[in-house]
């Protein structure tokens, strides 16, 4: 029984909002939202602003704005990402946008809710000239038959003055399963770690190192609870740069 609540666990802590990194304490997303869109909601729960450490005085600033919709049962965000340039006497009144991307419907929940968005300031470097960031989405459905959590990726890169999208958004890591409240079920899990590999056209690679595992809960005849795990399965998945973006299989994709 304990093997199966750390699933639960799991679940959970997958899904956690780290508040810290994600508010934007200092009201930056609510002056940039104001200044850009002023006759636009903005879901202020979820927007995130946080300071890249490779580019002094730079923060990357998201503004999720939810759409209008007829559908109770499904909510969509146009999402507009900013780089903002803070001067170096750190007055945050001359804060200067130096590269913007809008983006329609870029987030959806139906069964799954979207419970954090972070920002993902890791060393991506793609070039000796080209360094991306990421932004991270955490997905939690609340049933408890099939709990499930999701964390995804999407990352951008700065070139000029223009801001891109190179890499759509990818399932990172899930926790999934079904089961009966009590032992029977199934769970699963995966688990990616991602690097960078140079390559010889200029831009590098992206490797994505992924792990499967499943398991299997069922009561026994003397009324114990065992959970039995299958095999992990390995498999690596390197995408590569097309001279707009990074090529995404189809499996790989968000769900």
């Amino acid at each position: 029984m304990r093997n199966l609540h750390r699933h639960l666990v799991a679940l959970c802590l997958l899904a956690l909002t780290t508040a810290a990194q994600a508010a934007c304490e200092s009201g930056l997303a609510e002056r940039m939202h104001s200044r850009l869109y002023p006759d636009r909601a903005l879901d202020e729960q979820l927007a995130a602003c946080k300071p890249w450490p490779a580019f002094p005085g730079r923060i990357v600033v998201v503004l999720p704005m939810p759409r209008p919709s007829d559908d109770p049962a499904t909510k969509a965000y146009d999402i507009e990402v900013l780089l903002v340039q803070r001067p170096d006497n750190g007055n945050s009144e001359r804060d200067t946008v130096i590269g913007r991307l809008f983006q329609p419907s870029a987030l959806e929940e139906d069964v799954a809710a979207i419970q954090d968005i972070l920002i993902d300031t890791s060393r991506y470097v793609l070039a000796a000239d080209a360094r991306a960031f990421g932004l991270r989405v955490r997905y939690r459905s609340a049933t408890r038959g099939n709990p499930f959590a999701s964390e995804t990726l999407r990352l951008y890169m700065l070139q000029g003055a223009k801001l891109r999208e190179v890499l759509e958004e990818i399932e990172l890591d899930s926790d999934s399963g079904a089961w009966n409240a009590d032992c029977t079920g199934r769970f699963r899990q995966l688990r990616t770690m991602l690097s960078t590999q140079p390559n010889r056209g200029g831009v590098a690679d992206l490797v994505l190192a992924r792990t499967r595992t499943a398991s299997q809960g069922q009561w026994q005849d003397d009324g114990s609870c065992t959970e039995k795990s299958q095999p992990a399965q390995y498999n690596t998945v390197v995408l590569r740069y097309d001279g707009e973006r990074f090529r995404v299989p189809k499996a790989l994709r968000a769900p």
